[in-house]
């Protein structure tokens, strides 16, 4: 007993130190770029997990960041949607090089998609398809900032690309784009003839009981922080994205594109979960992996798989994703050198303010250099 009890007393002390390290770099981190605050996330192998926090989760009310503040996760929501069609590629029900026109042959606008006869599945996940982005298109942006209450339906959000080029065959290249999950989302659809978001709490989110994890699918989020665009944000034209409670627009245009708010801590036991072999079949989440093509957009020597970046680090590989969703900024990775997932989630996604000075991505990173050293 006594021997136990001196054990325990060492792993309380080594978790206090490794607490201690990373909250020294993480409030260091906020004071080198300026970010208004920022939540860490470490699950680890062993089941474990923590959050820590820094900073404010509003500037103007002076509140601080907590650990229990909800943030969106941006274009990580992906990866829920990634993990649905797999087990559904699992269970029969979805094959990844189906074409799409197959699978959503109902569809009127289909014929009007660029590409639309020649993607697949595995295209859509892997962003080869030739869809571009919807979002960043100027007519999206100043219909969302003009109808900030409107509901936005998927096939509303494809119909921006209608009738336009693709940029390159179907499968041929690379090129990042939301459309893509906005598409892969209503496959999944109709495959299970459920709701995305209801089929994704029913797999994932209630099994590994990730209770502070829900969609963003309105204005008003309970428990939201604050989160800063920047003047020139062309999502609403303002910096601060809550106002009195609510977005200034709603977030629920993101759906499969991303579409959820998370703790920090949350974000990290999912990640740890999917990585770790709890979620998908094994010789799926490989190939998931394995699957990746160079995506230069998101850095050298960076891969992008079905709906997982496949990072090198001084640590070695890590598997995750980023986001970004107009006030906010997130990177949740599965380190295995480490045994452990880390989750940055920062309340601001001004990147022109604090970007030169080290990107999201590297300052997990470092994070994940404290967390070892």
């Amino acid at each position: 007993m006594i021997l136990l009890a001196t054990v325990g007393l060492l792993l309380l002390g080594d978790d206090a130190a490794l607490r201690a390290r990373l909250q020294k770099e993480l409030d260091l981190l906020r004071e080198e770029r300026g970010f208004p605050g920022a939540e860490l996330g470490v699950a680890r192998a062993d089941g474990s997990s923590f959050a820590l926090a820094t900073g404010v989760s509003d500037r103007e009310k002076g509140i601080a960041m907590t650990t229990d503040l909800l943030l969106l996760q941006g274009s990580i929501g992906k990866t829920y949607v990634m993990a649905t069609a797999l087990q559904l590629v699992k269970e029969g029900r979805l094959d990844l090089d189906a074409r799409i026109a197959k699978l959503l042959g109902g569809e009127a606008w289909l014929a009007r998609l660029p590409n639309g006869p020649d993607i697949t599945v595995r295209m859509l996940m892997n962003h080869t398809s030739g869809l571009v982005r919807y979002e960043f298109k100027e007519a999206f942006t100043k219909d969302l900032s003009a109808h900030p209450e409107k509901v936005w339906r998927p096939e509303e959000l494809v119909a921006y690309l209608l009738d336009s080029p693709a940029p390159f065959a179907a499968g041929t290249k690379w090129e990042y784009s939301d459309t893509n999950y906005i598409v892969l989302g209503l496959v999944v659809e109709k495959v299970t003839g459920a709701k995305l978001d209801d089929e994704i709490d029913r797999r994932l989110l209630r099994p590994l009981e990730l209770g502070h994890t829900v969609p963003s699918d309105r204005r008003r989020i309970p428990g939201l922080s604050q989160g800063y665009a920047g003047a020139t944000n062309p999502f609403g034209g303002v910096d601060a994205m809550l106002r009195d409670g609510e977005m200034v627009i709603n977030p629920q245009f993101e759906w499969a594109g991303g579409g959820y708010a998370s703790t920090a801590e949350d974000l990290a036991r999912w990640m740890r979960s999917l990585h770790s072999g709890k979620v998908l079949d094994p010789a799926l989440l490989e190939a998931a992996r394995r699957d990746g093509v160079l995506a230069p957009m998101l850095g050298k020597d960076v891969r992008y798989g079905l709906g997982v970046i496949v990072l090198e680090t001084p640590l070695g590989p890590a598997y995750g994703h980023s986001g970004f969703c107009p006030g906010y900024c997130a990177e949740a990775y599965w380190f295995p050198e480490l045994g452990a997932a880390l989750a940055l989630q920062i309340n601001s996604s001004d990147l022109a303010k604090w970007k030169g000075k080290g990107s999201p991505r590297a300052m997990l990173v470092r994070l994940a250099q404290a967390f070892r050293a």
